[in-house]
């Protein structure tokens, strides 16, 4: 039988390369898209992408598309408990067993909140077998946090209903695929932020906190492996065994910063490419958004360094795509032209 879908997020960067990769895999798949405003050649790109108006707010609808797909892909907003909560509630009133993928993302893991090792190296790595029980048990503060405890709980009271994946890619590189949004967050934040500090590609303390990270077609074909394994019916891959992290590769941040100095130096955006060390209060200062005081220490200083073993040992996934410091160009030019 055909399976059918229903996706959020369909013109963010994830969700917008989830959804063209799903649909140009598998044409045959019946799509149901939420949209709150549909971009004018969607329907010319994706003329067999049924889409329905709303938003994350729109509990009934979402719940009544959940309740009429196989497989639900949840993109977006990793941490809005409403849409989750609509969607399990949906997936719930199937007769059979339906299969949830929900974003979340290594902040999870990231060590932001403790000033110890910002800027620094961190020697904790992330193993999303091994240290699944430690994930589990995070505080209630870590990011994510709020809606992986509700996948959690999901599983343990109604594992025999829902079968969920959890996606936790780390920070993402490369062009999207979707009609809207094609970049990722951390260069066009970094760029700005070296506009806002007059031109200076600038690092706290030591700058060797490291990250991972994933080019964004290797996690689209993450992505697709684990759809394919939903549409096959398979519980191997889900539930306590459905949690995945993406990364194929780790780069510390004066690394980083070293090579974005040298780029725009070179196309002639800045005038110096020298790294220049900063302050924690001037850190701080940087990259404010409503709702996430202090996002300058998770995006430029924080650790957080994971190793995708499940898909390694399910499907052999490993780093397929250029790696970041080869893609760092076209994205960083990206991010000034816009």
């Amino acid at each position: 039988m055909t399976p059918k879908v229903f996706l959020t997020g369909g013109t963010g960067y994830i969700g917008g390369s989830v959804l063209h990769t799903i649909a140009t895999a598998h044409p045959e798949y019946h799509i149901t898209v939420l949209l709150r405003k549909t971009p004018e050649n969607f329907k010319s790109t994706y003329p067999n992408i049924d889409v329905i108006t709303g938003d994350y707010s729109s509990a009934d609808l979402i719940t009544s598309a959940a309740e009429n797909a196989d497989i639900v892909i949840h993109n977006g907003d990793s941490d809005h408990e409403p849409s989750l909560n609509a969607i399990i509630t949906g997936l719930l009133h199937r007769p059979i067993p339906g299969y949830l993928l929900h974003l979340s993302g290594t902040g999870i893991v990231s060590d932001w909140a403790d000033e110890e090792y910002l800027g620094k190296l961190n020697p904790k790595i992330w193993s999303d077998i091994a240290s699944l029980p430690e994930i589990r048990q995070l505080p209630s503060n870590a990011l994510h946090r709020n809606t992986e405890t509700i996948l959690h709980h999901t599983v343990a009271e109604h594992g025999d209903k829902i079968n969920i994946a959890i996606m936790c890619p780390p920070d993402i590189y490369g062009r999207g695929k979707g009609l809207a949004k094609t970049q990722s967050a951390f260069i066009p934040f970094f760029i700005k932020e070296v506009k806002n500090m007059g031109g200076k590609v600038v690092y706290l303390d030591q700058g060797a906190n490291t990250r991972s990270w994933v080019h964004i077609d290797d996690l689209m074909r993450l992505y697709l492996q684990v759809v394919e394994a939903a549409a096959s019916n398979s519980k191997d891959f889900f539930n306590y065994n459905g949690y995945y992290f993406a990364s194929t590769q780790e780069h510390s941040q004066i690394d980083v910063v070293k090579a974005t100095g040298e780029v725009l130096h070179r196309h002639g955006v800045i005038d110096d490419a020298t790294p220049v060390q900063i302050s924690l209060e001037r850190l701080d200062a940087m990259a404010n958004i409503p709702g996430f005081p202090r996002l300058a220490r998770y995006l430029f200083a924080s650790n957080s360094r994971t190793r995708a073993e499940r898909a390694g040992k399910a499907w052999g996934y490993k780093g397929e795509a250029p790696g970041l410091l080869e893609c760092l160009e076209a994205d960083i030019l990206d991010a000034v032209r816009t």
